[in-house]
């Protein structure tokens, strides 16, 4: 199986975006010119997965994101697909990461969303968690996992403090 890695930026609070998604919470950090170690990561996976409304955020970003990777959508829903590296899919878990081992997919960059992610990890998929925690409180909002509460022990690998106050550690599942 590929090793699958929940790459996301969060409030103090634990959410991932406020109540209605979005990225406004995180708006005086887009700004920045910090990149936290987006690049390197971006480099370091070989796919993407999204679910169907992280999806429709990032067709509204313009140019699309993920030009030069294979994209699996997870959704009941019908979609479009935005070019022919994005595949709409309804597979669980297991069969998506199943799917991508076929593809010769060594590392897949779960995007989100919070329920999305949720599922990979009551699967038991997420070898590594990369939070960036930005220095805001959202009060409510989209849950780090979607509302989703599997126990999941984790181990700190690294911890990576940024100029404009955001924390970004690395965990992996210990089991």
């Amino acid at each position: 199986m590929p090793r699958i890695v929940y790459y996301v930026a969060a409030s103090l609070d634990g959410f991932i975006a406020p109540t209605g998604g979005g990225t406004d919470g995180l708006a005086p950090f887009e700004a920045s010119d910090e990149d936290s170690g987006y690049a390197e990561f971006y480099r370091s996976v070989d796919a993407v997965v999204l679910g169907s409304r992280t999806y429709e955020q990032a067709l509204g970003f313009g140019e699309w994101p993920y030009p030069d990777k294979p994209v699996r959508v997870v959704s009941s829903r019908p979609l479009q697909s935005a070019t022919s590296c994005v595949i709409i899919t309804a597979a669980d878990p297991v069969s998506v990461a199943r799917e991508l081992e076929m593809l010769g997919v060594k590392r897949v960059w779960l995007v989100g969303g919070g329920a999305l992610a949720g599922s990979f990890a009551t699967a038991g998929l997420i070898d590594e968690y990369i939070v960036s925690t930005m220095p805001i409180l959202l009060g409510s909002g989209v849950a780090l996992l979607g509302g989703a509460s599997p126990v999941i022990p984790l181990t700190l690998v690294a911890c990576t403090r940024y100029p404009d106050g955001v924390i970004q550690s690395v965990y992996r599942a210990a089991g």
